[in-house]
């Protein structure tokens, strides 16, 4: 049992808390179900505790990490069949919230069962977020804590304004950080052989040379 639960079960008024709590999560599907029937494709949005988070247009620091990255990804994880890589608009569905990681990876357990037409995912196996000063701190904060209670074993946060990868690996279900790097290489505890020079993620050239090497066989 977690730290935090010790004092409600304890309590007397246990009941009357899971009652509210009920409440709440009653009043949270309703409004759920309303976000699925009103969300379009061409608008990025997010369900997050109760509400609809619709993402503004991004710069294009950001628009452009997240399409290196999605770049380098794609053709590997098709190249050795590894499983589905989405980029953007894919909604991805937790337990309580629901979200469109900027880029995210699904191994072949999970995506050899998606079908023709799917438009909600389960929780994927990776994602990378690339940062912006509107959604920094729920990428630090509610996602962080709900990618790793949903067993996302590898999460990357992507800061396009310093360059930098901060690589978040699910140890005992939670997230250890192992590396935060400007240069180097960064490589994949997910994924399968999946290792890339940080700088082509915000480097087209970089990005380029990255792709050729990895495509190689």
């Amino acid at each position: 049992m977690e730290s935090i639960l010790e004092p409600i079960v304890s309590s007397p008024k246990l009941n009357l808390y899971l009652k509210q709590l009920q409440d709440i999560v009653n009043d949270e599907n309703i409004k759920r179900q309303r976000f699925y029937q009103d969300i379009r494709e061409d608008q990025k949005a997010e369900f997050i505790k109760g509400e609809v988070i619709v993402h503004s247009p991004v710069k294009i620091e950001h628009n452009n990490a997240s399409g290196l990255l999605y770049t380098l990804l794609k053709p590997y994880i098709s190249l050795h069949r590894l499983g589905f890589v989405g980029h953007e608009k894919i909604l991805t569905c937790f337990s309580r919230n629901d979200y469109e990681p900027d880029v995210c990876f699904f191994s072949r357990a999970k995506s050899d069962l998606f079908t023709k037409g799917q438009m909600k995912f389960p929780p994927p196996d990776f994602i990378a977020e690339v940062l912006s000063p509107s959604t920094e701190n729920t990428d630090r904060t509610d996602k962080f804590i709900d990618y790793a209670a949903h067993a996302v074993g590898e999460y990357w946060i992507i800061d396009p304004a310093e360059e930098t990868i901060e690589k978040y690996v699910l140890k005992c279900g939670k997230y250890e950080l192992p590396l935060k790097v400007r240069t180097g290489m960064i490589n994949s505890d997910v994924i399968p052989g999946f290792g890339i020079p940080v700088r082509a993620v915000f480097d087209e050239d970089e990005n380029i040379a990255a792709l050729r090497k990895l495509l190689s066989v």
